[in-house]
């Protein structure tokens, strides 16, 4: 079992490999990457394989993996009975534009374990499942509208981006959100289309929602927003959601996408919230593209053709692609109720630990998330929504000197994303993660004047 070796913190990593292979990517790529959220400051590290819980790069490194495709890999990677069987498929087709037995069992397995599930369709992205749960709340309600959490990542569609992407410089009230773009050119009548709403605020939504009701098709909300803080939702603000959605006739979607892995059931099981529709993703793929929308039968029946053309037409070249739906049924089913506890058990022992830390170097530091997830702050009081989660400068920079530390004790953190366990990590792994970020503590006490703090 590798551990990280504490002593190398500050030396830094051999980059040469994925250095060359970073300029081989800037001659083809903007930026040299393809995905917004790789971290490519100096360069990315290019990776070789994965085993279980680490990662190995280019260059030879091993890293215990704390990003696992940004929550996905729920096993770690090469996964076993996930590798056989896929392995086995792919001797047989990997794509066909009729159905498959495959689709239709991993359907049963979700609508068997998460109550807000009748009926479901899979797609090929959480971005997907949340742009179609978004449309599928439209042809229900037959309006435009949406409302959604301020600050929380939901995918890339225009009406879920809106309102993402805020920060102090256009709070110009601190009381109000603002729905400013997330990009240069998106149309200005998208803006008018989306309600903010603080998280944790019961009088924002309560006030937000009167305000915009007979326009809105539906409120969607991840239950523990990642990119926003991943905190926890309070329970009066849930019962709030819920109550003033069915008041005024409106749709509560829940985004579990990425937090689909905080119970057998999910995370609105988790926390008591009880969605018309659900979007989900990532780990029901098994390692490999997926999206799903399910819900009420009722609602779901939008995209129904059996007297003719839907009220919601949905189609994809590679949605329920056999591929995604064994690769996920075989990942769900290891993922037991005993599987989830086990994990929980295994989160819970990190943030007590990453806690403890704090605590006993006096240092301004906040630790949030559950389950198999945490999130850590250079804030000394947990945040309770995304004002005040957000990172000003100096925290920013501080929190990147934390990432490039766990990375030179041979741990892969994510900055300013969730990190995530995996199946495949042990107690001794956890443990590895406290030790890492004590170091990092003693480094700061030691250098007071060097942290902004």
């Amino acid at each position: 079992m590798f551990h990280p070796d504490l002593s190398r913190a500050g030396r830094g990593y051999s980059r040469s490999r994925s250095e060359h292979f970073f300029k081989r990517g800037r001659r083809v790529f903007p930026t040299g990457i393809t995905r917004v959220t790789v971290d490519h400051e100096p360069s990315p590290l290019y990776i070789s394989r994965g085993e279980g819980a680490y990662l190995i790069d280019v260059d030879g490194n091993r890293l215990l993996d704390l990003n696992n495709n940004f929550t996905t890999l729920i096993h770690g990677h090469g996964f076993l009975p996930v590798a056989d069987a896929v392995a086995d498929l792919l001797h047989r087709g990997t794509c066909f534009s009729n159905p498959t037995e495959h689709e239709i069992t991993l359907a049963e397995l979700l609508i068997e374990r998460i109550p807000a599930i009748e009926h479901i369709r899979f797609v090929n992205s959480g971005t997907e499942a949340v742009m179609f749960a978004i449309k599928a709340a439209r042809a229900f309600t037959c309006r435009p509208g949406v409302a959604r959490i301020e600050g929380a990542y939901h995918g890339a569609y225009d009406w879920a981006e809106t309102g993402q992407a805020v920060s102090p410089a256009i709070w110009s009230d601190p009381q109000r959100s603002s729905a400013v773009p997330a990009y240069r050119g998106m149309p200005p009548s998208v803006d008018e289309e989306v309600t903010v709403i603080r998280f944790n605020d019961v009088a924002d939504l309560e006030r937000r929602i009167a305000a915009a009701a007979p326009s809105l098709a539906c409120i969607l909300i991840d239950p523990m927003p990642s990119r926003a803080g991943l905190i926890a939702p309070e329970p009066s603000f849930l019962a709030a959601v819920g109550a003033i959605a069915k008041q005024y006739g409106i749709l509560v979607v829940a985004d579990e996408v990425l937090n689909l892995r905080q119970s057998y059931a999910g995370a609105s099981a988790r926390y008591g919230l009880l969605p018309d529709l659900v979007a989900a993703g990532k780990i029901v793929g098994g390692g490999f593209p997926v999206g799903a929308i399910g819900g009420r039968e009722e609602v779901m029946r939008v995209f129904a053709s059996d007297s003719g053309k839907p009220l919601l037409p949905q189609g994809g070249t590679f949605s329920a692609n056999p591929v995604s739906m064994v690769a996920g049924r075989v990942a769900m089913e290891a993922m037991t109720e005993t599987a989830f506890d086990s994990l929980e058990r295994l989160g819970d022992s990190i943030r007590g630990g990453l806690r403890n830390e704090i605590e006993r170097h006096g240092a301004a530091f906040s630790v949030t998330g559950a389950a198999s997830l945490f999130r850590i702050h250079p804030k000394g009081k947990e945040p309770r929504d995304f004002r005040e989660a957000y990172l000003e400068r100096e925290e920013a920079d501080l929190m990147a000197r934390l990432s490039s530390h766990f990375l030179d004790c041979g741990i892969l953190l994510p900055n300013g994303a969730a990190a995530c366990l995996s199946t495949a990590m042990t107690k001794a792994d956890g443990d590895a993660v406290i030790a890492a970020f004590a170091d990092f503590l003693s480094i700061l006490e030691a250098n007071p004047t060097e942290t902004g703090m």
